[in-house]
């Protein structure tokens, strides 16, 4: 019994041996008719070119005879010079190219009688030979013998076009019987083809049809079918096999079945139990399966599509889950949302995480709300204590600076040098602590929104002059370049300008700390998707890897290289205020080489509205 393998092999083996017939007798037949085309164009072209070229230049040298008679000596003797060197050229060709029966004697009489003609054209134009006497033996000697080679010529070059014309003929005829043999052999390479189609229709593709059949059977859910099969190949044990599947799958389905009631019981039971909102959702958005705190705050109920509840972040939440895109960011680059239940107010931070089917589509969505009001509240708590203090602070310590420069001036008395140490201590650490409380008071106001940006339209080139004019004596006095690079078609932005000039002071102050005395600050600005990038870099220390997550943080200070005072409040109020503005704040660090520091503000293209400011 032939088996799947030995049936197709048969095929297909049929179908190769007529390939390889119709391409060798392709490949010999194509080889003839190169070499038969290949003798044309190679040998006879040659000889009829070469006779062509004797015609002309033998017609040519007539030329040079007629302007000799007529007084143009010079001008004939060049052209019968040139025209007899290429005669010669081309009988000698014609000579070396011998293919034909009788072209050789024809040759051999060309060239017989161009001797005679050089002769004779030789006592011709050696001048002294009057007109009258050039004319006669022209017309009785030259011209016979410059038609005879012209005559002889064209024999030869008729013989040599009809041999490639017999030769054209002749591959003709080759090609028309390799055509015949071409179809014949392609059309017993049809018939065979389907001869070979009905066998595998019988063989394999019926079969497979049945298998495919019962598969989308079993997928409906018919787990009783049975395949009847007689054959023994393949397909049969196929068909065997898929027959012992099939009542694997039974017995599966029955324990099957009480394990998934079992697993959806525990599930129900662990989402019961849950202290958080999490909810589960089909495709379409509706809730399967709820926690308490989802159901009780939201309203996630089994059966509800959030469609129909008016929480649109929670529409655009789950839309945008899919893509990847867990988190939503809502206006201000906040992930927080507000929301009121039962006249409290309550703070969350919303995610969703896509389901996705084996397929690695998305088949639902888990919806995830952390509650984070005990965070809100206690930061603004802390802020509120910050700036509460600070402000508490602020009074008794400028009666304190101002004491401390009332007795440094000494208009209450003479001081002691010690003294004076003590007191130049005093002044600087106070002095030190002034600024710390102006920070925190900064920051507090920019957090709470008292502070009231003036926003207007500010030249970019301008934000950038201002700043490195305010610090480049100071950069010149420590021996530091301080470089702007400006665009010359930089757009203007919306900002308050004496605020983001509080920024560059912050980050250029920073670099002239941290950059030793040859080093370079570059301010530079450029254009991208609707914004203006402002960068600060130099060539100092540079930050720490480990360490760049955490320069914009509150009283953070690197541990690491040579200590610079400060507070650490600096790049912390960068941030504050530069995503007031609607920008963000970035920072590029190689250890050893420099930082660049960039911030970005919106541009605009036309003066400002009302609403907008």
């Amino acid at each position: 019994m032939l088996g799947l393998r030995q049936k197709m092999l048969i095929g297909f083996m049929g179908l190769f041996l007529i390939s390889a017939i119709i391409g060798a007798i392709s490949i010999i037949q194509i080889t003839d008719l190169g070499g038969a085309i290949g003798s044309i164009m190679k040998e006879n072209y040659r000889s009829v070119r070469a006779c062509q070229e004797m015609k002309e230049s033998i017609e040519r040298m007539d030329d040079g005879i007629v302007l000799i008679i007529l007084g143009d000596k010079a001008s004939g003797r060049k052209l019968i010079a040139e025209n007899r060197e290429a005669f010669t050229k081309a009988l000698d060709i014609e000579l070396g190219n011998i293919t034909l029966q009788g072209e050789h004697e024809s040759a051999l009489g060309i060239q017989h009688l161009f001797e005679r003609y050089a002769k004779m054209l030789g006592r011709l134009t050696d001048g002294g030979a009057g007109k009258d006497e050039m004319i006669k033996a022209y017309l009785d000697d030259l011209l016979p013998l410059a038609s005879a080679i012209r005559g002889t010529a064209d024999s030869v070059l008729t013989m040599n076009q009809r041999n490639m014309y017999d030769s054209g003929k002749n591959a003709r005829r080759k090609a028309a019987h390799s055509r015949s043999m071409m179809i014949g052999f392609l059309f017993a390479g049809a018939g065979l083809t389907c001869v070979y189609i009905l066998l595998i229709r019988r063989w394999i593709l019926k079969p497979v049809t049945v298998l495919s059949e019962s598969v989308n059977e079993i997928r409906k859910g018919n787990l009783d079918l049975v395949i009847k099969s007689t054959a023994k190949d393949e397909i049969g044990q196929l068909s065997e096999a898929f027959n012992e599947m099939t009542e694997s799958l039974r017995d599966f389905r029955r324990s099957d079945e009480a394990k998934m009631i079992r697993l959806k019981q525990s599930v129900q039971q662990t989402f019961e139990s849950l202290p958080f909102i999490v909810a589960l959702l089909d495709g379409g958005g509706t809730v399967e399966m709820s926690t308490k705190p989802a159901r009780e705050i939201f309203g996630l109920t089994k059966g509800v599509n959030i469609n129909k509840l008016d929480l649109e972040w929670m529409k655009e939440i789950i839309k945008s889950a899919p893509d990847g895109n867990g988190k939503k960011v809502f206006s201000k680059g906040i992930n927080v949302i507000q929301h009121f239940d039962k006249a409290r107010e309550y703070y969350f931070q919303p995610m969703a995480v896509p389901v996705l089917d084996n397929f690695k589509q998305p088949a639902g969505t888990i919806l995830i709300v952390n509650d984070v009001t005990g965070r809100i509240e206690h930061d603004e708590m802390k802020t509120g204590l910050i700036s509460a203090v600070s402000h508490q602070l602020k009074t008794p310590l400028t009666s304190l600076r101002m004491a401390l420069y009332i007795l440094l001036d000494e208009k209450t008395g003479a001081v002691s040098p010690k003294q004076a140490d003590l007191l130049l201590t005093a002044r600087d650490e106070s002095d030190r602590l002034n600024d710390i409380i102006e920070n925190l008071l900064n920051i507090s106001s920019l957090e709470s929104g008292k502070t009231a940006l003036k926003i207007e339209r500010v030249s970019s080139g301008n934000l950038i002059l201002d700043a490195a004019k305010r610090f480049r004596s100071a950069a010149r006095d420590k021996g530091i370049d301080l470089v702007t690079d400006i665009p010359a078609d930089l757009p203007d932005v919306l900002a308050d300008a004496a605020q983001i000039d509080h920024v560059y002071a912050n980050l250029i102050s920073n670099a002239l700390k941290y950059t030793p005395s040859g080093g370079n600050i570059t301010l530079h600005a450029e254009e991208l998707f609707e914004h203006v990038w402002f960068t600060v870099s130099d060539s100092g220390i540079g930050i720490p890897e480990k360490y760049a997550g955490k320069v914009f943080e509150r009283f953070f200070r690197v541990p690491e290289g040579q200590p610079q005072p400060g507070t650490g409040l600096g790049l912390a109020i960068v941030k504050e205020i530069v995503e007031a503005h609607g920008g963000e704040v970035r920072l590029e660090s190689i250890e050893g080489k420099g930082c660049v520091f960039s911030f970005s503000l919106p541009i605009i293209r036309k003066a400002p509205s009302a609403e907008e400011v």
